[in-house]
């Protein structure tokens, strides 16, 4: 294996293991709000990152499950276990999602790749909280749906449009680092 090969693959492992600490780090900050039926969990704003590198794919469900399962742990994540396995899992299906529709673009910004986590998140954690709340299903989809929609809008599209001007990695999804 050369070395630029070995380099690129360390790199994207780096880059998948911050964002993953990040993702955690900002759930379990923010727990009260990250777990709730009506849930604001600032880490989704994270969910927009396959847009500039496929390492996010992996650092987002990584993070997911971390995040969950700590949730569980310590008694903040109300779903349980269901959630360790099918909420990691709307994040990884919204992630890759998020990654195959980042070209698609209105002005500038790729609308249609930020609905995956939305719509994904509020059919599968709002089917999850609607099982263990014993609430209607539509009711807990909308909670999560509009508090994940909420997060996009508010801390999603800054970052977007921040990484965007910054450059932060090229056209390749690599990071843009000086050697």
């Amino acid at each position: 294996m050369n070395k630029k090969h070995t380099r690129s693959k360390l790199v994207f492992m780096a880059v998948a293991g911050m964002i993953a600490a990040l993702y955690t780090a900002a759930t379990m900050a923010l727990a009260p709000l990250s777990f709730p039926n009506i849930q604001f969990r600032a880490s989704e704003a994270l969910t927009l990152l396959p847009l500039f590198t496929p390492a996010a794919v992996p650092g987002l469900t990584i993070g997911c499950i971390i995040s969950n399962t700590v949730g569980v742990a310590t008694g903040s994540n109300i779903a349980g276990w269901i959630d360790v396995i099918f909420g990691s899992a709307a994040t990884l299906i919204a992630a890759i999602l998020t990654r195959l529709l980042r070209k698609i673009e209105f002005k500038g910004i790729p609308f249609l790749a930020m609905l995956p986590p939305v719509v994904l998140n509020a059919l599968i954690v709002g089917g999850e909280l609607a099982i263990v709340s014993k609430l209607p299903f539509w009711l807990c989809a909308l909670e999560v749906g509009g508090g994940e929609l909420g997060v996009i809008v508010i801390l999603g599209i800054p970052l977007v449009l921040a990484l965007k001007k910054l450059k932060l990695f090229d056209d390749e999804g690599n990071l843009n680092i000086r050697k």
